[in-house]
């Protein structure tokens, strides 16, 4: 009953607010000018979508040709560098060794061990040299070039290590060189008492 009353309220309230002359609006009425402007629109921004994902798929592709070429890049790179290291071991070795076996004051047990631990560190060279080679060469191994530039940046490091060690070895053995040269100039001076 409660309803049944707002319901007459408000339908009393709409007669009494209406002017007394409620028209029917009738059939609308279409304008066929804003129709045709509005879907050539449409077709316009759908022409601009479609250019807009090709041009996405263009530099995607294009994204992905410079990661390419930046792994080749960082490749030969690292390829150079252990180059370099590498030469960098042979010719310490070719020189420094040559003088630090040749000095008198190196024993004779020590010359094996000498050439034993610097032919060690050649050693691994030339067969991260060998690995190297296999990884740019073979297609038998199944790595992106991203993988690839990893693991030549790994040789590098590695080469890196070597050159040092070999550098530490070589300062090490001249200065028990320089330490016996100096102990047998005290040992053997002259003295005039």
């Amino acid at each position: 009953m409660n309803h049944k009353i707002k319901t007459l309220v408000f339908l009393l309230a709409l007669a009494l607010s209406s002017s007394g002359h409620i028209v029917a609006q009738g059939m609308p009425v279409y304008d066929n000018t804003n129709f045709i402007s509005f879907t050539k629109s449409l077709i316009e921004s759908a022409k601009q979508t479609s250019q807009l994902l090709k041009t996405v798929e263009f530099l995607k592709t294009q994204k992905e040709n410079i990661e390419q070429v930046n792994n080749v890049i960082r490749q030969l790179k690292a390829v150079r560098d252990i180059g370099r290291n590498n030469q960098r071991l042979f010719n310490v070795v070719q020189e420094d060794l040559r003088e630090i076996l040749n000095s008198p004051y190196i024993k004779a047990d020590e010359v094996n061990r000498i050439s034993q631990s610097f032919n060690d560190i050649i050693e691994n060279s030339l067969d991260g040299l060998d690995y190297i080679e296999e990884i740019l060469s073979s297609n038998n191994l199944k790595m992106t070039d991203a993988e690839r530039a990893e693991v030549l940046k790994d040789m590098e490091i590695k080469s890196k290590e070597m050159v040092a060690e070999i550098e530490s070895k070589t300062k090490r053995y001249r200065e028990i060189i320089a330490f016996r040269e100096m102990q047998y100039k005290i040992n053997n001076r002259e003295t005039n008492y």
